[in-house]
């Protein structure tokens, strides 16, 4: 964690938050030789320009960085997160930033979401800049956000054939385990003995077995919270198999997962007040001899039948009795994390998942503090017109709609069907990773809703 909280014996450098409104005022106080460095350098108090400004022996002074004026519609919180990686090594502070403890708290966690690195095939080896922690930011809250999101990075950006069946399970696992937990497995054929069909039709043809994990922690007589994570570690689309340009990605296909665990992390860390259970269906969508086909017919746990119109929409399969299973515990708050559909790409683009609930008073608490935590979500309806486009005329209903449109739609209102006896449910179709590098958010595996819903979880329910 490149944050501390208390002032070193080495010097700390200070960076200066500076834009067209206050350069003027600034630059009066550089002084003499300060100034004309970075008029030299070409320095100008525009958005995410800096300067290193030296000292009189050569060493570093001070920092320049520019902002957008407070209050303008481009003006990027997450912006001076750019500095963790502009700068060499060294411990610095921020001064004059702008906005208060909240803009603080946002600076701070940008800079430590930017410094984010993927060092397991390839070891770091230059030094990264350290932040003192900002006065009135609450760094331990800020820690254990920052380590949910590496931990969700670091297994999306982990490629399937060291992040399989079995290495997921162990990652949930040791979560459950560093807090105490003992999680329950179940795995292989027993899939079928303790009524989980439709995870074991998924992931029956791959080499690793497919399995679901599941652990509870929390007072039993706490708010029930539920989380249940899609962890298909590949998808090869199955029989109606991907073009390789579309399997490229495809290792993230369990960041649904990824995004479950790193909630998870925050809620236990801070010994949130509510009875958490976490549910991973963990399988890889492969070919082989005994892979399930377009047109089987497959049980489901809640006793529902339903035809396989594509085995590229395996996705929801699993959910579906995952779900079943949470929504048997009648939880308070149910939330499952998938990254299910294509169609909510071409809708919302890569950095703004939609969510799905018929909790409108929750919805609106949801976008709300999705803004704010500059971890934006968008609410697209479970529009009940289009549920008849998921009926099968062999079965219940089919996996997938009778046409091309609404995908996200019809996705969720297949998983609708499987959580009957939930209080409030809200699904998230994700992306689960930057397709470039911005402020906070390196190029890579990401994971998306987990900060807005803890904070939410925080507000509503408090500490033990």
């Amino acid at each position: 964690m490149l944050l501390i909280d208390t002032r070193p014996q080495a010097p700390v450098t200070p960076i200066r938050f500076v834009s067209v409104d206050t350069w003027d005022q600034v630059a009066s106080g550089l002084g003499g030789q300060a100034l004309a460095y970075a008029k030299a350098t070409g320095f100008e108090p525009k958005a995410g320009r800096h300067c290193l400004l030296p000292a009189p022996d050569g060493a570093l002074a001070c920092v320049l960085f520019g902002l957008e004026r407070a209050g303008a519609p481009k003006y990027d919180s997450f912006l001076p997160g750019k500095l963790a990686t502009l700068l060499p090594a060294g411990t610095y502070e921020f001064v004059d930033l702008p906005g208060g403890a909240k803009a603080a708290e946002f600076a701070a966690l940008a800079w430590c979401l930017s410094a984010y690195r993927f060092t397991r095939y390839r070891k770091q080896t230059s030094q990264q800049p350290v932040l003192l922690c900002p006065e009135g930011v609450d760094g331990a809250r800020l820690r254990r956000i920052v380590e949910g999101v590496t931990l969700a990075r670091d297994l999306v950006n982990t490629p399937a054939n060291d992040m399989g069946p079995s290495a997921l399970e162990k990652a949930a696992c040791a979560l459950g385990e560093k807090y105490g937990l003992k999680p329950c497995v179940i795995a292989g054929d027993d899939l079928i003995k303790y009524n989980f069909p439709l995870i074991h039709a998924v992931g029956r043809a791959a080499h690793e077995a497919p399995r679901l994990v599941d652990f509870v922690v929390g007072p039993p007589d706490a708010p029930k919270v539920t989380l249940v994570g899609k962890g298909v570690c590949f998808d090869t689309g199955g029989l109606d198999i991907k073009p390789s340009s579309a399997m490229l990605l495809m290792k993230k296909d369990m960041a649904g997962a990824a995004t479950a665990l790193a909630l998870a992390h925050m809620i236990l860390d801070a010994k949130l007040n509510v009875r958490l259970r976490v549910l991973i269906p963990i399988v890889e969508n492969a070919v082989s001899a005994n892979s399930f086909r377009p047109g089987d017919v497959c049980a489901s746990r809640k006793g529902l039948q339903v035809e396989i119109g594509n085995t590229d929409a395996e996705g929801r399969l699993i959910l579906a009795d995952a779900l079943a299973l949470a929504a048997e515990d009648k939880p308070d708050l149910l939330l499952d994390f998938a990254t299910l559909t294509g169609a909510a790409r071409v809708a919302l683009g890569p950095d703004l998942p939609p969510f799905f609930t018929g909790d409108d008073k929750l919805a609106a608490e949801i976008a709300e503090i999705g803004m704010a935590e500059h971890d934006p979500v968008w609410r697209l309806p479970l529009w009940e017109a289009y549920d008849s486009l998921l009926d099968s005329k062999v079965a219940d209903l089919n996996n997938v709609s009778s046409g091309p449109f609404a995908g996200s739609v019809t996705a969720a209102l297949f998983l609708r069907r499987f959580v009957e006896g939930a209080a409030s449910w809200v699904h998230f179709d994700i992306y689960g990773w930057n397709p470039s590098t911005k402020p906070g958010r390196p190029e890579g595996g990401e994971t998306q809703a987990a900060r807005l819903l803890y904070a939410l979880l925080e507000k509503r329910y408090g500490q033990l």
